[in-house]
């Protein structure tokens, strides 16, 4: 476009040094620092700069007096200057609290080059690459370099420096993308080197050169880029590069042949990730599924018609094994072609000795099995059944609730909309209207039951004796389990006739009385199958029953039955043969609820009470040893000693069991049920310990829940015992969870009755050790000065004493130094703190300094390397599974992207923090992410959606009562609405005020100097 006559030609260079040109002639600018400030309004064209922000980039140390007349001489200076010189072209307008630039935008080259990589990005994604290469080829080459370089920038324009950098590193990995993708690595490496040579730690660009090495089958030079990366990132993080580095490194030194994916990338042998296979956790079906076909037309029928509209739900209710769950689960297997996004199944316990789950309970294993991480699952019930609607909102599912006590138990797990399909099974009938019109699920007709036995039995042989048949399934009372089980006494029976059979089940007293099928019982089927068993098979089945939790594997059984392990799973495996047990998956195995209760009755019956405890301790202590194993893994700080003093009964159970972190998550309902069972038989102390063992695993993995549940029965026990130091650890480990969830006042209760007991046993350690656990919950309820009084005291005590703790000083009292402002002093603790970690390779306090140290650079100011340092440690919470503290992490991660202007990524980190924290119940960092999401929508724009978000932190953090998140939002939505109704503004700066003064928060200053701006 041509310049209008008359009119100067204005060009303002902000990247590679700092130039105005008019006319192609440079305009003098004055003094260095009212360069910086032109800067700063033309790095924000046409936006306010406000007058704080002028002074704090001018003067970032100490701001002399006369700072603010300084600044509005600088910019006097400067309208003059431009005014003069290009008329209207480019002016500076002072408005209400600061000053803004007004000019066409492309005037600067930042912003074109900003469109340029917007444009190439829009062509890739329209996939004209050859379109996009031209452009991005012309950004990437044409960069003048960093943003004002040569200039003395402060906080703002570094931060601005940082954003530049990341813009065109963003370009020149796309373009090096696209270059591999039109096979082209050559290019991509002389692109891609040069840039990765100066950031070695920026793993992204050292994995995209690996690719581009590898593709251009320089298997060493990529091998080098990963042991560079390697160094740098452990010198800078003390974290390993991430698997996707690993994974090419492997590559490169196998010097392998690879192909290049159709991204770019190199691929593994078999072309690249597999794709996930549907989501079924339905028990295996019978093989020998009889009867039926009418009822099963009938339903497939009606639900394929109802559910292309709404979600339906059909329940299905009879008596004790009639044939219910097969059922439900051959229908589950039949709908899904038109159901192909899941089936999930769950056992809700309605009957037996066990305790019917609770919704929650359920909907924790449900959400689980469609793979939501457990960090994710919420700990209150309403926010579990949001979650739930959520994630089955776009999926077309079958989902089996079997074995329901009663309608209120399965209510809250219905879904909404089309294309869902909820069986209920039930032995009683379920009258709730929302659940629709049951069907009665009746006995198998005599033809079928014959059928059903000689499925079972043998065709031959049923075919040979029809009368004998039909008495057996006669007294089986057409039931399909007692069917089941009778045939697979006769197939291990061969030399049995028919008749036999029918006679020994006419005969027999005591088995089938125990369940009623008309004049017939059920448990008579169990005793057909139990009685053929040696003595050893029989005790062993009994002792399974003993096992409070849901299924359990070859060694718990073992440890049960105290027998060696491979006599074990040959009796396991006969039980399953005779239907007394399910393997529910390979190495799984559970009792049948109705077979439990025939186990357990006959362990009323033939076993000595002494017995049964004794099986319960055997478990017990195998649990308490896997589990403390991997605990001191997870917790080095943790001495075994104090928690198993002897070595484990059954070395060779424990090695079988290979106890990790995945065989804690895999266990962990089994393991919770432990605990509450072994107070329920008074094994004390067992019971404590398994639940202390069991703490940092459940912690960090946000099982809230589990935590209340172990330690409140693990606190009865120690009570019980009189152990003074046992139940300090459970009202502490107890206190965790109420810490995490907001239950400040009983939190408090407990630590503090805690240190009482270890100051009590003298115990001066222990009792400092648990006291500084009251810093953290001082900093959440605003007693800022109390958490900094405690942390200094504690240092102090830890110096005299010549040692340093990690697990509690260091990170606490940063924590509380940093709430208060003193921010060099709080770096310099989780400095400490990272250097001990490393040093001790304990990777949970490695990754919490971590990010300490980020959330801390980043409030001072230093943006760029606070994400690098916060990433870190999010890639080391990826790698080892531990959640801790990372909604809290994600909101100061959010809010460095923020200060970089990186608005998408922050509002996205923003949104994850607040996901956790409500996933995870801690209300106190829901409330920081609604704050902070508030302010970058306000950033962004949007005005109305920040206000939203700030009165939503309000309402949350008045109703846990916490102090900061309240002041914070107050002021917020004073600086939404000043413009309008500044009376309504100071209300709010005064209340925030007000607040931060009683806290003692560091936001005091700013909103003091908002209240003395506007007066």
């Amino acid at each position: 476009m041509s310049q209008p006559e008359g009119r100067s030609r204005v060009q303002i260079e902000i990247l590679g040094g700092f130039k105005v040109l008019v006319d192609n002639r440079e305009l003098p600018l004055g003094t260095p620092k009212q360069k910086m400030l032109l800067a700063m309004m033309a790095v924000d064209i046409n936006r306010l700069v406000t007058i704080s922000d002028m002074v704090d980039e001018l003067w970032p140390e100490m701001p002399p007096p006369s700072a603010v007349p300084n600044v509005r001489t600088y910019a006097a200076n400067l309208r003059r200057a431009l005014m003069h010189a290009v008329g209207e072209e480019a002016v500076i307008v002072r408005q209400q609290g600061g000053y803004r630039m007004v000019a066409p935008p492309d005037i600067v080259d930042l912003v074109r080059y900003q469109r340029r990589i917007a444009q190439g990005r829009g062509l890739a994604a329209a996939n004209d690459r050859s379109a996009a290469v031209s452009v991005l080829a012309d950004v990437v080459h044409g960069w003048p370099g960093p943003l004002l370089a040569g200039l003395p920038v402060g906080p703002t324009l570094a931060a601005r420096r940082e954003v530049a950098e990341q813009e065109h590193e963003e370009a020149l990995v796309l373009l090096a993308g696209l270059l591999l993708s039109d096979e082209q690595p050559d290019q991509a490496v002389a692109l891609l080197r040069p840039h990765a040579s100066r950031h070695p730690t920026r793993e992204r660009l050292q994995v995209l050169l690996m690719e581009a090495l590898l593709a251009n089958g320089d298997a060493a030079g990529a091998a080098d880029v990963y042991r560079s990366a390697r160094a740098a990132l452990d010198e800078e993080f003390g974290v390993r590069p991430g698997s996707r580095a690993e994974h090419l490194y492997r590559v490169a030194i196998e010097a392998r042949p690879r192909l290049l994916s159709s991204a770019g990338h190199v691929a593994a042998d078999g072309g690249g990730a597999e794709e996930a296979g549907a989501i079924n956790w339905l028990p295996r079906s019978e093989a020998d599924f009889v009867g039926r076909e009418d009822m099963l037309c009938k339903f497939l029928t009606s639900i394929r018609r109802r559910s292309r509209h709404a979600t339906v739900v059909q329940v299905i209710d009879g008596m004790a094994g009639c044939g219910k769950t097969t059922l439900a689960v051959r229908l589950a297997e039949l709908l899904q072609p038109e159901h192909p996004d899941g089936q999930l199944f769950i056992d809700l316990r309605g009957h037996g000795d066990a305790a019917p789950l609770e919704p929650a309970a359920v909907l924790l294993t449900l959400l689980r099995q469609l793979g939501v991480p457990a960090g994710r699952v919420p700990t209150d019930l309403g926010d579990r059944v949001q979650l739930w609607h959520r994630e089955l909102a776009p999926r077309r599912v079958v989902v089996v609730l079997d074995n329901t006590a009663a309608g209120d138990q399965v209510l809250p797990l219905i879904p909404r909309g089309p294309g869902k399909v909820v069986l209920v099974t039930a032995r009683s009938r379920l009258l709730e209207t929302a659940l629709g019109v049951p069907e009665s699920l009746g006995v198998l007709s005599r033809a079928e039951a014959v059928r059903l036995l000689a499925l079972t039995a043998g065709v031959d042989r049923v075919s040979a004796e029809p009368e004998a048949a039909e008495e057996v399934v006669r007294r089986c009372g057409h039931l399909p389990l007692a069917i089941r089980l009778a045939g697979a006494r006769l197939a291990h029976r061969p030399s049995w006739r028919v008749a036999d059979l029918a006679s020994r089940l006419a005969d027999e007293r005591g088995g089938i009385a125990q369940l009623a099928v008309g004049d017939q019982t059920l448990a008579g089927a169990f005793a057909a199958s139990y009685e053929p068993l040696s003595a050893r098979s029989r005790r062993a089945f009994r002792m399974l029953a003993v096992h409070p939790g849901d299924d359990l594997s070859p060694p718990m059984a073992a440890a049960l039955a105290d027998l060696p392990l491979f006599e074990t799973v040959r009796i396991l495996d006969d039980l399953v043969n005779r239907h007394l047990l399910e393997e529910t998956s390979s190495g799984r195995f559970r009792l049948h609820d109705l077979v439990r209760e025939y186990a357990t009755e006959l362990t009323r019956r033939l076993d000595e009470q002494q017995a049964l405890l004794a099986a319960a301790d055997r478990l017990l202590e195998l649990c308490l040893q896997a589990s403390l194993s991997v605990a001191v893994q997870l917790e080095p700080q943790l001495y075994a000693k104090s928690l198993v003093a002897e070595p484990p009964a059954r070395p060779d159970l424990l090695a079988e069991l290979r106890p990790d972190v995945d065989w804690l998550e895999r266990e962990r309902p089994n393991l919770t049920a432990l605990v509450v069972h072994a107070v329920k038989l008074g094994r004390d102390g067992l019971a404590w310990r398994l639940a202390r063992a069991l703490w940092r695993f459940c912690y960090m993995r946000s099982y809230f829940d589990d935590i209340v549940l172990m330690n409140q029965h693990g606190l009865t026990a120690a009570e019980r015992l009189g152990d003074r130091a046992a139940v300090a650890q459970m009202q502490n480990y107890l206190a965790s969870a109420y810490v995490r969830t907001s239950n400040y006042p009983e939190a408090t209760r407990l630590v503090e009755s805690t240190v009482a007991i270890y100051q009590e046993l003298n115990d001066a350690h222990s009792a400092a050790r648990y006291r500084a656990n009251l810093g953290v919950i001082y900093w959440l309820t605003g007693r800022l000065a109390a958490a900094v009084q405690l942390g200094r005291e504690l240092r102090r005590e830890e110096l005299l004493l010549g040692h340093v703790s990690i697990d509690y000083v260091l990170p606490n009292y940063g924590i509380a130094l940093a709430a208060v402002g003193r921010y060099t002093e709080a770096l310099e603790l989780h400095r400490l703190h990272l250097f001990v970690a490393r040093t001790k390779g304990d990777q949970f306090h490695l990754l919490n300094a971590l990010g300490h140290v980020g959330m801390v650079r980043a409030r001072m100011g230093d943006h760029g390397p606070a994400i690098r340092i916060m990433e870190a440690s999010i890639r080391l919470r990826d790698r080892t599974g531990h959640r801790y503290g990372e909604p809290e992490l994600r909101v100061d991660l959010g809010s460095a992207l923020r200060n970089l202007r990186r608005f998408g990524e922050a509002r996205r980190q923003h949104e994850i923090a607040l996901r956790l924290a409500l996933d995870n119940g801690e209300r106190h960092s829901q409330c920081a992410a609604l704050n902070e999401l508030g302010t970058t929508a306000a950033a962004q724009g949007d005005r109305v959606e920040a206000a939203r978000l700030h009165e939503q932190a309000l309402k949350l953090a008045t109703r846990i009562a916490h102090p900061q998140e309240q002041g914070r939002a107050l002021a917020r939505l004073g600086d939404l609405i000043v413009q309008e109704n500044r009376s309504e503004a100071r209300r709010l700066w005064r209340r925030a005020l007000a607040i931060f003064e009683r806290t003692g928060g560091p936001e005091q200053h700013d909103v003091r100097a908002l209240l003395a701006d506007e007066s």
